[in-house]
């Protein structure tokens, strides 16, 4: 017998009340190991991202952490950020580290095993000669001027959190003991550092309101959350707790919106660390702390395919003036330079869905991934060589400057783990139910219940899936299918080919139980019409969508149009047969296309309606 129910979309803060509430909707991601995405467009996109990591020297990764140390390396030095004369050098080895331990952990890749391992060796080489506790590929002095002068270094604390994290990744994935006693000897370099110094000296170190803080502390306070769910060791959520600010999660608790000004990814970072506090303590404190702040980013600075950051309102860095900072609430028109969207920043949020939709089961959350997922996350890599943006504008006319592989910028370093993880966030399950969030080409084994589920789609490019049942012996579970926002109410739902009688509502899951028999196939067929996204806080600045995607026009020029958001909606066409579209308006005709596909073209997302003549 099957069931059919509708979970409704409710507002974030039903779920959020009390711990145990949160308890009742706790989910859990599918591991790496259980999820694989199928042959596809999508599954391009990894092997892009694969091969780069395939072509890196590990030599020339570690060569600054071996002259840091005094041990000889005849190996070519990076270029870039990881040149020898950056303060950030080494940043971009623990991203690589926790890429390839994604991987890893996915197809258990005897190369990438190999060489992780190799690398962690000569790491804790390093590490030993440098008197076995810190690890770096800059020298500890840099740590000696952020405490005298509070600043002008670049970054110690976040560049070392990369490489923390990176081994810990590699712990988790591999069982490689002797990485994770390297991150919790470079934890207690920083305990015996920190204890050193009065409360008022870490507040100047760690008040990071400015414009383009140089002393960013980047996840510090998340890796070492990570860190003590691992070991349980208190001293490890002490100096973790030592990094969760009060003069942020403060106001974010009370639900007060401070954003404005902030550095983008230097908060975002913190943010996802409380996240983990909450994980591990259950402290409500930190929770409300992350809900507020994801409902102020996603619902009053954030762009219409759910990126962030742009000019700073009061700039005071050259760099402030145009990108890497959150504005006002709700004033996002008057934003839109060469340099917004930060690729790092559109990650970190991306993890914050996650995370809370783990933790509520609510379709808000699962809506947000979604559409940031196809028109953020993808748009930042070329499709045809893999190469990724720093910033991913949003104007007119812009094109995407894709970086070079030698540039090794932190976005560089965000994206092979973005693009090593396709994997992650399709499925949730709880202890008798699954969660199906994207429609991705894939194959899900459940083997805790025997269950493998067989996702077969060309989504988005065909409005539809389907979801094959395998299982040993007749098993009852529900499946609970996001209907996201954009999706009109001629969604169809088959079962075995019988289409279900439910009535379905945009931005909720439906949810269907049986007891399911191997063969049994779900099948979901939208139905994608236009629609148009407007700035908040100008009506006439708008973005186009077709279903789930965002659309780009093919432009040299910036964006004009005339009418109304009406007469624009009635002047977009599809092509026959391709994903590819027209907009007729003012004596012109612009061609259109998913905005993931624009490579080397120029291109406008947003447009201007003005009618003043």
């Amino acid at each position: 017998m099957t069931t059919i129910k509708l979970l409704i979309l409710l507002p974030a803060l039903v779920f959020i009340c009390n711990t145990s509430g949160l308890a009742q909707n706790n989910l859990s991601a599918f591991k790496g190991t259980e999820v694989k995405i199928s042959d596809s467009w999508l599954k391009s996109r990894e092997n892009l991202n694969t091969a780069y990591l395939y072509q890196l020297d590990p030599e020339r990764l570690l060569h600054n952490f071996r002259v840091n140390a005094g041990i000889p390396s005849s190996a070519q030095p990076l270029e870039g950020w990881e040149s020898p004369q950056c303060g950030l050098r080494g940043h971009f080895t623990g991203h690589y580290l926790s890429a390839c331990a994604m991987l890893i952990s996915r197809y258990n890749d005897p190369v990438l095993k190999k060489r992780l391992d190799y690398m962690v060796d000569v790491l804790s080489q390093c590490q030993q000669k440098l008197g076995g506790k810190y690890l770096s590929a800059f020298p500890e002095a840099d740590f000696d001027t952020l405490e005298k002068k509070y600043g002008e270094v670049w970054a110690p604390y976040y560049t070392y959190h990369k490489v923390m994290q990176g081994l810990l990744n590699v712990y988790d994935a591999t069982g490689n003991k002797k990485s994770l006693d390297m991150v919790i000897q470079m934890a207690d370099y920083v305990r015996i550092r920190m204890e050193k110094l009065p409360e008022q000296e870490i507040e100047k170190i760690l008040f990071t309101a400015q414009g383009n803080p140089s002393n960013e502390a980047g996840g510090m306070n998340e890796v070492l959350h990570n860190l003590y769910a691992d070991t349980k060791d208190p001293a490890h959520l002490k100096l973790a707790s030592l990094f969760d600010r009060k003069w942020l999660s403060e106001p974010l608790s009370r639900g007060k919106d401070v954003l404005s000004g902030l550095h983008s990814n230097t908060h975002i970072a913190l943010v996802n660390g409380f996240a983990r506090r909450y994980e591990n303590t259950h402290d409500q404190y930190y929770c409300d702390a992350v809900v507020n702040f994801w409902d102020m980013l996603l619902h009053h600075h954030c762009y219409a395919n759910g990126s962030s950051s742009g000019p700073r309102p009061i700039a005071t860095t050259p760099t402030s003036r145009i990108a890497e900072h959150w504005g006002m609430a709700d004033h996002l028109s008057a934003t839109l330079t060469g340099e917004i969207a930060e690729s790092c920043v559109t990650h970190n949020t991306q993890r914050l869905s996650a995370d809370l939709f783990r933790w509520t089961a609510s379709p808000v959350y699962a809506d947000a991934y979604f559409n940031t997922f196809y028109n953020a996350v993808l748009p930042t890599q070329n499709m045809d060589n893999g190469s990724v943006v720093y910033h991913l504008p949003l104007g007119s006319p812009r094109t995407k400057l894709f970086l070079k592989e030698s540039d090794f910028r932190c976005c560089n370093g965000s994206a092979i783990e973005a693009f090593a993880s396709l994997n992650t966030n399709i499925y949730f399950h709880n202890d008798s139910n699954i969660w199906v969030n994207l429609f991705i080409p894939s194959e899900l084994n459940w083997s805790q219940k025997g269950v493998v589920l067989t996702q077969t789609t060309n989504f988005p490019e065909e409005p539809k899936t389907a979801i094959k049942i395998s299982c040993r012996r007749k098993t009852a579970f529900s499946l609970n299918l996001l209907i996201p926002s954009w999706a009109a109410g001629e969604t169809k739902i088959l079962v075995n080919g019988k289409p279900v009688n439910a009535t379905v509502k945009s931005a909720s899951f439906v949810t269907i139980s049986r007891e399911w028999t191997s063969g049994d196939v779900v099948e979901l067929e939208f139905a994608y019409k236009f629609w148009l996204k407007s700035m908040p806080d100008n009506p006439n600045v708008i973005a186009c969508f077709y279903g789930p995607v965002m659309l780009a026009f093919e432009t040299s020029r910036e964006l004009i149009l005339k009418g109304d958001q009406e007469s624009v909606l009635k002047s977009l066409s599809k092509d026959n047969g391709a994903m590819s579209f027209q907009l007729k308006n003012n004596s012109e005709v612009y061609k259109l296309l998913p905005f993931y596909k624009v490579t080397g073209q120029s291109y406008g997302v947003y447009a201007t309606i003005r009618n003043e003549y």
